[in-house]
C-alpha cells in the first residue's frame, strides 16, 4: 500500500451537495434556503445571544465595578523560593527569570516575607515587604533601593 491508494471506507463519505445548480438536481432554485426571508439571505442570521427581539440576557444583568486602567501588576515571589537561588546571587528580574521563578524579565516583581531565608542575597527588584526586608537584612543581605521610572 501506498499513500497514493489510500482511500476511505465505501460508504464513508457522501459527495458534496450542489447547491444552486438546476432544478434537475434536487437543489436548484432556493437552494434548500426556503423562500425569502431572513435566513435566506446572504450575511447570516442573527448575533449570538439573540432572543428573538425579547431583552437579551447580557443586557438584563447589573453592571457592576470597573476596571482601573493604572494598575500595575506584580509577579510574586515569597523568601521560601528564594532558597532555590545560590548564595550570594543577586535577585533581579533576569535571574529570576532563569531560575523559572517569573515568565518575563519585564514583569514589575515584589518580594514577600513568607517563610524564611538562610543565605545572603542582594535583592534588585521594584518592592520588598517590609517583614521580607528585615529578614532579608538579618540574614546578612542587602536591598538596592531603585527609584522606579514612570
Amino acid at each position: 500500500m501506498k499513500l497514493n491508494e489510500i482511500q476511505p471506507n465505501k460508504g464513508a463519505r457522501k459527495p458534496a451537495k450542489r447547491l444552486g445548480r438546476g432544478d434537475a438536481s434536487g437543489h436548484g432554485g432556493t437552494s434548500t434556503k426556503g423562500h425569502k426571508g431572513q435566513k435566506a439571505r446572504s450575511g447570516g442570521y442573527h448575533r449570538r445571544g439573540f432572543e428573538g427581539g425579547q431583552m437579551p440576557l447580557y443586557r438584563k444583568m447589573p453592571k457592576r465595578g470597573f476596571t482601573n486602567i493604572f494598575r500595575k501588576e506584580f509577579s510574586i515571589i515569597n523568601l521560601d523560593q528564594l532558597n532555590r537561588l545560590p548564595a550570594n546571587a543577586e535577585v533581579n528580574a533576569q535571574s529570576l527569570v532563569d531560575a523559572g521563578m517569573i515568565k518575563s524579565v519585564d514583569a514589575a516583581v515584589k518580594i514577600l516575607g513568607r517563610g524564611a531565608v538562610d543565605r545572603a542575597y542582594v535583592v534588585n527588584v521594584d518592592k520588598v515587604s517590609t517583614s521580607a526586608r528585615e529578614k532579608i537584612i538579618a540574614a546578612g543581605g542587602r536591598i538596592v533601593e531603585e527609584v522606579a521610572t514612570a
